[in-house]
């Protein structure tokens, strides 16, 4: 219930310690969830055990004897993700059989579900939340696409409030400017830069930051100003209409096919069958033979015609790099822009750590799967508790919109003398008050029972809880 603590910690059991168990694992114990896992692999157990406030179990998901020890029976959630999708469905019937309420599965084949034909459903399996990293990577690549020129454009209380991410290039009006004199200065229209990316780190800014060259920002204002705002910050909106994709893995093949009906598409695969292969399933896109990561591929195959760039490969290094040869390819052949419109870069990285480097060397997007999983499964637990929550692609932060309860630490002072709960950590974006969003500013003072938007580094989320809670 919104402004209610809750009464007691809620039990997760999470089956698999590799890439999205582990991520997830962390951000929960950073929330106060009560986390046990079960995990084969001593090497990841020794990690976590290191790196985690956590109850680990030696075991194998398979094995009745590890459920036991981990007090199954006691659990409000189970979430297994493990690397085999067999394991991960039948564990869902276990924990059903142990009475856990609420059990969700990652399932990287959804054969068994999709389509006419489908054998079974989720309910079958006593599946509650089916997650799939690959199609979420793909679905959200085709959202940000389809929206404007490939820039991160997030909706929050109901699409009233935007926050929009752009690059600030050296010509930037904006940039070398501290954010007080850029509020005072623009003051046409209420907007916030909530977010920058920059380097490898994340950071909630302060009037006395100021915005530099390469800087990846989000700023915030209502959906209403959006079109000034993107005036304001260089953007311009744009029909898509070529996009150049590395890699034809799940990802990028899944992104070719969701693209190819509406939007002009080219695919560079390296390996030849998957190449041969990918040509007969795709239909609507032109399949390439070649290494995407070499520059005389990228310009032969038509990199300086394209709107939007898109790095889907397995390797890290490989998308990141490519996004930066991509760029520099464009910017030094003078084909950055086409009529004035910067074109994008849209980079997958596996590693969580490489995210914001990404998105400060190169790539205008970078998005990890993992990530993406986990917060979609912590959307699906944290019902209730927050309104909604959503991950800011490139950046370390949350924009979550919640509900001030009655003598919160939130409604006791303005937020200009709440900084002590800042500290560059969370920073109020938004309020809505009078029947309309606004945006929010240091003499604002937060009321009972009032929406606020709220932007965090994702570890703190907890400490946004203990703000707006009673």
């Amino acid at each position: 219930m919104i402004g209610k603590k809750p009464t007691k910690a809620t039990n997760i059991l999470i089956l698999g310690l590799g890439g999205v168990g582990f991520y997830l694992a962390k951000r929960l114990v950073h929330e106060g969830y009560a986390i046990t896992a079960i995990e084969p692999d001593r090497a990841l157990i020794s990690y976590a055990d290191g790196n985690l406030d956590a109850r680990l179990i030696h075991g194998n998901a398979m094995d009745i004897k590890c459920w036991r020890e981990a007090d199954a029976e006691k659990m409000d959630y189970l979430i297994s993700v493990t690397n085999n999708d067999a394991v991960n469905m039948m564990s869902c019937m276990i924990g059903d059989r142990f009475g856990i309420p609420r059990k969700i599965a990652r399932v990287r084949t959804m054969d068994f579900f999709e389509g006419k034909d489908s054998l079974m459903s989720a309910s079958d399996l006593k599946i509650d939340l089916i997650i799939h990293p690959e199609e979420l990577a793909a679905q959200e690549v085709f959202r940000l696409i389809k929206l404007r020129a490939g820039n991160d454009i997030i909706a929050a209380a109901k699409g009233r409030i935007q926050a929009m991410a752009t690059r600030i290039h050296e010509e930037s009006p904006l940039a070398y400017r501290k954010l007080k004199d850029i509020s005072m200065e623009y003051n046409e229209f209420p907007f916030r830069v909530v977010a920058i990316a920059r380097g490898i780190k994340t950071l909630i800014p302060g009037g006395d930051d100021e915005l530099l060259p390469q800087d990846q920002a989000f700023f915030m204002a209502s959906t209403e100003n959006l079109s000034r705002l993107m005036g304001l910050t260089g953007v311009q909106q744009q029909q898509q209409h070529r996009v150049m994709i590395i890699g034809g893995g799940l990802v990028g093949s899944r992104v070719a096919d969701l693209l190819g009906k509406s939007v002009e598409v080219r695919l560079i695969e390296k390996d030849e069958q998957t190449a041969q292969e990918l040509s007969f399933s795709l239909k609507n896109t032109e399949i390439l033979h070649g290494d995407g990561s070499d520059s005389d591929v990228l310009v032969s195959a038509g990199l300086l015609d394209m709107d939007t760039f898109i790095t889907a490969t397995g390797e890290n290094e490989t998308n990141i790099m490519s996004c930066v040869l991509a760029k520099h390819l464009m910017t030094s052949q003078g084909k950055g822009k086409k009529g004035g419109i910067q074109s994008k870069s849209i980079a997958l990285v596996n590693k969580e750590d490489y995210v914001v480097l990404a998105t400060t060397m190169g790539s205008d997007l970078a998005l990890n799967k993992k990530i993406l999983a986990s917060n979609k499964i912590l959307q699906f637990i944290r019902r209730g508790e927050l309104i909604s929550v959503a991950h800011l692609h490139g950046f370390d932060t949350e924009m979550v919109e919640i509900v001030a309860a009655p003598e919160s630490p939130i409604t006791l002072k303005p937020l200009s003398k709440l900084g002590s709960y800042y500290n560059k950590k969370i920073m109020i974006g938004g309020i809505f008050r009078d029947g309309a969003w606004q945006v929010a500013v240091g003499d604002t003072h937060v009321r009972s029972n009032e929406a606020v938007i709220v932007i965090c580094m994702s570890q703190h989320l907890k400490d946004v809880q203990k703000l707006f809670l009673a």
